[in-house]
């Protein structure tokens, strides 16, 4: 139940909505925003507000599939009143941090700029835009649609990359250990293997999940409606809409089948590389050394690989997505998003046990579905 609770936003009043606002009436026309009425002082609020409060006046509009400016990829509004203020609203914010700030709409990336004119975007994703801005690496990192639209709605998001693969590959260099034992340095080429193979499954298990601000523009008229179904839907399912977006109960539904599919594929892959080298190697070792021949049996390549691809795409997709949506962004983020120091402690912790969790259920996995014998 609780789980299922985080499909739905209960409905709230406009007044107890925590996104910031701006100093004046959101029913003006927006081409009076800028006849000077909104001094400085009310822009600079802007630049004192984290990510956070972009999430927190999201209203999910229960059957609506409209996102991205229309579900339909028809580019109709079709929201009611209510979301066509938040547009305006929205689309006056971030033009007038950028006056202020002295950027050009023209030289930020061509979905950013498409998606202030569109107003879905709200003023916050600017200043976090322009924060981001200053660093060189994060600059760097901009440059890419998937980490911009990652590093836009969350600050920590490189932070929780470095967690997760760090974490992977200590613990899957300690299996690996475990299972070698006095032969671990001898096959030093398999474990290199393996703890690559490692580090891909676990970027992506970070990255795909991983809530996002979504730029995409809507697809063209002549797109199939399983295209435009696919691309209208959230990258996380239980992330938090931004002002302007809503998801519907399908479309959050969809973003669980979606990235199951990327990660089967991700999985699959990574164990039919990992499986193929560490037989080879296996095969190889015993033509040399004939008195360790038998001793190591080799490891069922595709039914191996088929089987880690349905566990990422059932049980990883699952935990990662509740992990990344609901504990971090719905729990963590609101009580701790003054304290980074905090929050990312308490990220690590989440993450890690998540890890520990997936190891154990996938040796259950493993062993009831008979690729892996119990001993």
């Amino acid at each position: 139940m609780a789980m299922t609770s985080c499909f739905f936003t209960v409905p709230i009043s406009e007044s107890n909505l925590t996104r910031p606002h701006l100093a004046f009436s959101p029913r003006l026309p927006s081409s009076s925003y800028f006849t000077g009425v909104i001094s400085a002082k009310a822009i600079s609020f802007h630049r004192r507000v984290t990510i956070s409060p972009v999430f927190s006046a999201s209203i999910d509009n229960g059957g609506s599939d409209n996102n991205n400016g229309g579900g339909d990829g028809g580019g109709g509004s079709g929201d009611g009143d209510g979301d066509g203020e938040d547009r305006d609203r929205n689309r006056s914010e971030a033009m007038m941090l950028l006056a202020e700030s002295g950027t050009e709409l023209e030289s930020l990336p061509k979905d950013l700029a498409a998606a202030i004119e569109s107003g879905r975007i709200p003023g916050s994703v600017i200043t976090r835009f322009l924060e981001l801005q200053r660093s060189a690496v994060m600059r760097w990192l901009m440059q890419f649609a998937g980490f911009r639209e990652r590093l836009l709605a969350d600050d920590l998001f490189l932070a929780k990359l470095a967690m997760e693969c760090g974490v992977g590959v200590f613990t899957k260099t300690a299996a690996e250990y475990e299972r070698r034992r006095e032969n671990f340095f001898n096959e030093l080429e398999v474990v290199f293997a393996d703890v690559v193979m490692a580090i891909i499954a676990d970027f992506m298990l970070v990255y795909l999940p991983a809530p996002t601000v979504s730029l995409r523009p809507p697809l063209a008229l002549t797109a199939g409606g399983i295209s435009k179904f696919f691309h209208n839907c959230p990258d996380n399912a239980f992330q938090i809409a931004i002002s302007g977006t809503s998801y519907s109960l399908l479309q959050r539904l969809g973003a669980i089948a979606r990235n199951g599919a990327k990660l089967f594929a991700v999985g699959t892959t990574s164990s039919l590389v990992g499986t193929a080298v560490t037989n080879a190697f296996i095969k190889a070792k015993g033509a040399v050394d004939k008195t360790s021949e038998g001793e190591v049996e080799t490891v069922p390549i595709v039914s191996t690989s088929v089987a880690y691809g349905v566990y990422m795409a059932v049980s990883a997709n699952l935990r990662y997505q509740v992990v990344a949506g609901v504990i971090e962004q719905r729990f963590l983020e609101p009580m701790l998003h003054q304290h980074k120091l905090a929050l990312s402690a308490m990220c690590f912790a989440v993450r890690t046990g998540n890890t520990f969790l997936g190891s154990l259920l996938w040796v259950d996995y493993a062993r009831l579905i008979g690729i892996q014998k119990s001993h």
